[in-house]
């Protein structure tokens, strides 16, 4: 009889696999830096710095029933998602957005699907559609977690890269359907991560001619504003998908709370693959405070869009950093004359986390979140010190 072999059990193309690198635990880097949390500016991860809003902790404190199961359809959730996704952003009485030449948005309770973050969702989708012998179309510089669960799927990542002002390559993407086995799914960002750069409406018109399912990731849509949202496209389009997130605007990362608006035929399959207890009671207690009071959350929005203004204003005078323009909670620079993780890490010596990157696309780069005045400040005068 063979000898028990746990390499054996592992699909080839997973063992073969790069790791997803994530952001260092806060709680983990206090410790490497020997700093006590409140002496840190963490700026590195996108992170709403404000958390989430009173209301919030105050409907999780006071929540009776975390020893019973959450609701696995989500229906109290779903229904206020509805509602919020059909709105311009900002207080409740926001109205519908329409696709352009189209009606008001249609989406209803049943074109969502909440999820244990977006990531989850992204996954998931990768699993229902591309095994071996499938591809998906890449964009980088973009969000890593789509080529990586793809890669767990066992897809093959057709990689499209961005221009040098990171627009998308339409081209590019065209040239990529015409395989003779084309791809099945297309994600892109908007706005994108890591420039901040929104993707123009008639770009995402042209995109949809494709015989491809296009994926938008909206986890920052609310720093540029829902009017720039294209979920009110979904129903008029059976091969767009939208993604949010409530880890930015609401300030609740650490409760992994996402969702996205699917088109009709796909809402039958999602249901029947997901996980029946995928999000936690903690987290649509506190999805729901955070749209019933969003009117009271829009001003911390719109304090740290000042703020990325501000970054891209100052990092723009200093000699070394090329900022590029954003229109999310960050500001992506261009290291000119030195090292970037040099400077990274003489940033975190002071204390001050940012992140850097050195990949195709990125190379001597350091992208900087958005965070309150005196981190801002903070900053600046750490950079000034260099």
């Amino acid at each position: 009889m063979a000898k028990f072999d746990p390499a054996g059990l592992l699909l080839p193309h997973v063992a073969a696999m790069e790791a997803y690198t994530p952001i260092v635990p806060f709680e983990v880097l206090s410790r490497q830096l020997g700093r006590a949390p409140g002496q840190i500016v963490k700026l590195d991860a996108n992170e709403n710095p404000n958390g989430p809003a009173p209301a919030v902790r105050e409907a999780l404190a006071a929540y009776p029933f975390l020893h019973i199961y959450p609701d696995p359809e989500q229906r109290e959730l779903r229904a206020a998602l509805a509602e919020y996704a059909g709105t311009t952003g900002g207080p409740p009485t926001g109205g519908p957005i329409s696709a352009p030449g189209g009606p008001p948005s249609s989406v209803t309770a049943d074109h969502i699907l909440p999820g244990h973050g977006a990531d989850e969702l992204i996954d998931l989708l990768c699993r229902l559609t591309v095994g071996p012998g499938d591809a998906i179309i890449d964009c980088p510089p973009t969000f890593g977690m789509y080529s990586f669960d793809a890669g767990l799927a066992g897809a093959t990542v057709v990689r499209v890269p961005r221009r040098a002002d990171f627009s998308v390559d339409v081209a590019g993407i065209e040239a990529a359907c015409r395989a003779e086995r084309p791809p099945k799914l297309l994600f892109l960002t908007s706005p994108n991560n890591p420039d901040g750069s929104l993707l123009p409406p008639s770009v995402l018109a042209q995109l949809l001619q494709l015989p491809v399912l296009v994926v938008v990731d909206e986890a920052y849509i609310e720093f540029a504003g829902l009017e720039h949202s294209v979920a009110s496209w979904v129903p008029e389009h059976d091969n767009l998908v939208v993604l949010r997130t409530f880890s930015k605007w609401a300030g609740i990362a650490g409760l992994r709370l996402g969702y996205g608006i699917f088109p009709d035929w796909l809402m039958p399959v999602l249901w029947k693959a997901k996980q029946p207890y995928n999000v936690s009671v903690a987290a649509a207690v506190a999805g729901l405070a955070s749209l019933r009071h969003r009117a009271g959350i829009q001003p911390t929005i719109d304090a740290l869009v000042r703020e990325r203004e501000r970054l891209e204003a100052e990092l723009g005078r200093i000699p070394f950093l090329q900022p590029y323009p954003s229109r999310a909670n960050f500001v992506l620079c261009r290291v000119t004359g030195r090292d970037a993780a040099v400077l990274k890490a003489q940033l975190a010596a002071q204390g001050i986390l940012v992140r850097h990157y050195a990949k195709a696309g990125l190379e001597n780069c350091i992208r900087v979140s958005a965070g309150r005045p005196e981190q801002t400040d903070a900053l600046l005068a750490a950079l000034a010190r260099i």
